[in-house]
């Protein structure tokens, strides 16, 4: 079996790595010093603090686009109902809506409505394909939840279907039940409705 790397990639595991490393190496630790004990210590108060200033920085783009999807659904639904007055009038045509762009095939979607159509299709060693629509979304945000863990967490996010989960089975040559579930995003926010649960047996 392949050893998984001594250091983890991800910001957060890497964190939480770095955080056993500081609390746990002494200056009687074999091979290292006092001078290692403050590296580690002044390493990781930089690595939180930096964290920190990412973490609410990303909390405030995320609500900034939260607000900017708002906007653009109300004022798509304002410029729909002037588009549609200005070629219904006697007066219009197509020089006119070639000058305001108004010709082309009428879309009146709206995003805030929608849920995406999830579906998912088991294949072999745990791997899961999750297919799913985008319709007017740049992508999805995929959920799941597997026993014996409770609640929905966020798997990961997917601008062309399939989303594939290839995580490990819990335990090696036996199936077990996942729920996911897909939400529309667009820019950095999450738009729209969630998706119906999708329940499906990830097996050996």
């Amino acid at each position: 079996m392949r050893k998984r790397p001594l250091v983890p990639k991800t910001q957060n595991a890497y964190l939480k790595w770095h955080d056993n490393l500081k609390n746990n190496v002494t200056a009687t630790t074999t091979g290292a010093t006092t001078a290692d004990v403050t590296m580690l210590t002044t390493d990781n108060a930089a690595l939180h603090a930096k964290m920190t200033v990412a973490t609410n920085t990303d909390i405030a783009s995320k609500a900034a686009h939260t607000d900017l999807n708002g906007t653009i659904a109300s004022t798509q639904a304002n410029a729909r109902k002037l588009a549609q007055r200005i070629k219904k009038s006697t007066g219009y045509t197509p020089v006119i809506g070639n000058t305001l762009q108004l010709e082309g095939a009428e879309d009146s979607t709206d995003m805030t409505q929608q849920a995406p159509v999830l579906n998912a299709t088991a294949k072999a060693n745990g791997v899961m394909e999750l297919g799913f629509n985008k319709m007017d979304a740049e992508g999805v945000h995929i959920y799941e939840q597997r026993d014996p863990t409770a609640g929905f967490n966020f798997l990961g996010s997917e601008t062309h279907s399939p989303y594939v989960d290839n995580r490990p089975l819990l335990a090696a040559g036996k199936p077990e039940t996942r729920q996911y579930k897909a939400v529309f995003f667009l820019g950095k926010a999450e738009i729209g409705l969630p998706s119906a649960v999708v329940i499906a047996t990830a097996a050996p």
